[in-house]
């Protein structure tokens, strides 16, 4: 029998889109890629949306895609808390809802304050002092405090907005501890994409910091785009290309793919 090809684990802020506008040629290039027999899996360290929203931005960008082939970093927060805590426990969302759907869905339930058994630190746009506060106050009191993702930045048309880490950095220094992080590229993303996706791949993404050191998590190599926050001459907030380079390195994923295809398929 021979082996299982390998998923191409694919991000999806900086290269299938920025903000609400795909990538040009991404849609086109994952086609690509399935017409040749590998499956493409969505590997995302933003938490914000609900599976289903995320599948539907991918089919309003030509991707049809089912829930089973997205991974969120919300989904790692939840199975990482749904290890420690009893079920049915109270978790303080500090996150959007793609949080509050991926705590409900293994068993635990979603609350916006103390008292908390854990608490998720994630993206969202509404975050606000008052809910510092009550995030701060539950970490203080020991519950178990989990960030979805540190990443400062996400990529959107004409720059960068703030991220993740931003947040967590406020909740962390206001509660006083350093939280567990459940996503790229640390072990609970690592477990779930192995248990969800496969044993072998190749991951693609915009940020060498999270998404190459993911796949140096997983023993995996890494494809680098220049579509999100790395440039060769990076911008503020960004990054550069680093040195010595990735395995590949690519202007987008349109470019990649035939490149991928000549290395994973044709070899």
């Amino acid at each position: 029998m021979s082996p299982a090809r390998p998923v191409v684990c694919c991000d999806l802020d900086g290269v299938v889109w920025r903000g609400a506008d795909p990538i040009p040629g991404a849609g086109q290039a994952i086609e690509q890629l399935r017409a040749a027999g590998l499956r493409v899996g969505f590997v995302s360290n933003n938490s914000s949306q609900p599976l289903g929203e995320v599948t539907a931005k991918l089919a309003a960008a030509g991707i049809p895609a089912s829930a089973e082939d997205v991974v969120t970093s919300a989904l790692a927060a939840a199975a990482l808390l749904a290890s420690d805590l009893q079920p049915g426990a109270p978790v303080l969302a500090c996150a959007g809802p793609g949080v509050v759907e991926a705590l409900t869905a293994a068993g635990l339930r979603a609350v916006d304050r103390p008292p908390a058994a854990g608490v998720v630190v994630g993206m969202h746009r509404d975050f606000d002092f008052d809910e510092l506060d009550r995030a701060s106050a539950a970490v203080r009191g020991g519950a178990h405090f989990v960030a979805t993702n540190l990443d400062p930045t996400y990529p959107v048309p004409g720059g960068m907005i703030p991220g993740s880490g931003a947040i967590v950095a406020a909740v962390a220094t206001a509660g006083g501890r350093v939280p567990e992080v459940a996503g790229k590229p640390e072990r609970p993303m690592v477990d779930l994409v192995r248990k969800r996706l496969g044993p072998t791949g190749v991951v693609v993404g915009d940020r060498p910091s999270t998404d190459g050191a993911f796949a140096s998590a997983l023993g995996w190599p890494f494809a680098l785009v220049l579509t999100g926050v790395t440039r060769p001459a990076p911008p503020s907030g960004g990054e550069s290309i680093p040195n010595p380079p990735p395995p590949f390195v690519a202007a987008d994923l349109a470019t990649l793919a035939p490149t991928l295809l000549d290395a994973v398929v044709r070899r």
